[in-house]
């Protein structure tokens, strides 16, 4: 039987440290979708057609992983999709916290057999959040090694038509 699990985010931008976990969740499940969430009440720097783009680039690499959008409620594309595990990173303890929180509403609303999985951001990347990489950049700071090589060019490309 085929094991799927889902990773999902804003993704604005993917960072290394997204990148890392995807990268190891695809090592441990036959499938992996990761799915850009819309979130109406953030103020993104790059569209959900950006994102997309750019997720699918980034994770190309991986033959079993597939990108998705969805805008709702995450339980619905969970549970309609049958995934067998929901997967989570975690920096440090502050994203224990928030993550716990979540995660016990998630398995109120996810089918029984839905497992929350929380995977530990390799450490060089622990510092890293998309919104820090934006605001690097905003002031015109180096974000190479914080994201991927073709974030960084877009980031760029943003900024100047800014």
């Amino acid at each position: 039987m085929e094991r799927k699990a889902l990773y999902a985010g804003s993704f604005d931008p993917v960072t290394n440290g997204h990148l890392n976990i995807i990268e190891r969740a695809a090592a441990l499940f036959d499938s992996l979708t990761v799915l850009i969430a819309v979130n109406a009440n953030k103020n993104n720097l790059f569209d959900l057609g950006e994102r997309l783009e750019i997720m699918k680039e980034v994770t190309g690499h991986l033959s079993n992983v597939t990108v998705d959008t969805f805008s709702g409620l995450l339980a619905d594309y969970v549970n309609e999709n049958r995934f067998d595990a929901y997967i989570r990173g975690l920096r440090g303890t502050t994203d224990f916290e928030n993550e716990l929180h979540m995660a016990q509403m998630n398995a109120r609303l996810f089918r029984e057999d839905t497992e929350t999985i929380f995977l530990m951001t390799d450490p060089k990347y622990s510092f890293i959040s998309s919104s820090l990489v934006k605001e690097v950049a905003a002031f015109g700071g180096s974000i190479e090694g914080l994201v991927p090589e073709c974030v960084v060019s877009r980031i760029r490309s943003k900024s100047q038509e800014e």
